[in-house]
């Protein structure tokens, strides 16, 4: 369910509660828009570094930096993130037959060649490596950290059993170990906190893991929605430049937002936007800045 989330301003918007369901993504193969280097390319060329992903610089007292939107004056450009959650002692229900994917939305964002962030839990990428190695793998999409456990880092966070501040560092660090496990080569120093709930000492035990906090300022509304266009409209409603939208990609809990995508992708491109990854909007932010 989607709610108000609470964190150290009391006033970010949304995130999915773990009571009784939980979001993931799908899988695909890599479409034929994936025209990276192999490791056969010709040697002609000069070898050159890949850049270091953008990041914003720690806050004050050493605390992560929290992202929340893009410039607004930087164009029109949007980013799409969906949340790939599944926590820590889920796995029973996924022996059960619970299905925490989606592959039509992921099949969908590959179709309309849009861009998203996937932020996913290392619990996620152990249930699902084959998914989440050809999320990974697709230029298309960035895949990003969600925990490990999908457990609360502040107290009071919608039910989720809570993360000792001992283990914050830890459970971070234990989703990018599982993503190397899956096959995910270049996940990303970026980090959303379950259900959105943060404080300061969450801030400055995360920030040793070396992320920012990524936020959002849209949400979309899609965790347990049945009305597609209801969905939809509120996304549409909601975007301004720079915007980053909050979704998720699961056949159980969201399972309106392939629908709603049909709709919102084209009605934002009509209105000019450009789809973009989490991480093109953090560079034009530190650039800005």
């Amino acid at each position: 369910m989607v709610r108000k989330a609470r964190t150290r301003t009391g006033t970010a918007l949304g995130a999915l509660m773990a009571l009784g369901a939980v979001a993931g993504c799908g899988q695909s193969a890599p479409a034929p828009h994936d025209t990276a280097p192999g490791p056969h390319a010709s040697h002609s060329a000069s070898p050159t570094v890949p850049a270091a992903p953008p990041t914003l610089a720690p806050g004050p007292g050493g605390l992560a930096p929290v992202f929340a939107n893009g410039p607004r004056n930087g164009g029109r450009t949007v980013a799409l993130t969906f949340d790939a959650d599944m926590t820590a002692d889920q796995g029973e229900r996924a022996a059960g037959g619970e299905r925490f994917d989606h592959p039509e939305l992921i099949a969908s964002l590959r179709r309309l060649k849009v861009p998203a962030t996937v932020f996913m839990t290392g619990r996620w990428a152990e249930e699902y490596p084959d998914q989440a190695k050809a999320i990974g793998a697709d230029p298309l999409f960035e895949v990003a950290n969600h925990s490990y456990s999908h457990h609360a880092f502040t107290g009071d966070c919608y039910g989720l059993p809570r993360v000792a501040r001992s283990e914050m560092r830890a459970d971070v660090e234990r989703a990018y170990t599982a993503f190397r496990a899956a096959g995910v080569k270049k996940a990303m120093p970026y980090f959303r906190f379950p259900g959105g709930c943060y404080d300061d000492a969450a801030l400055r035990a995360v920030s040793a893991a070396g992320v920012t906090a990524v936020q959002w300022d849209v949400v979309s509304g899609d965790a347990f929605a049945t009305d597609a266009d209801a969905v939809a409209q509120q996304v549409l409603d909601g975007v301004r430049p720079g915007s980053v939208v909050v979704m998720h990609c699961t056949r159980s809990a969201a399972p309106a937002t392939e629908r709603a995508l049909r709709r919102i992708v084209p009605a934002l491109r009509e209105q000019g936007y450009r789809f973009v990854k989490v991480s093109e909007l953090i560079g034009a932010a530190s650039r800005k800045g």
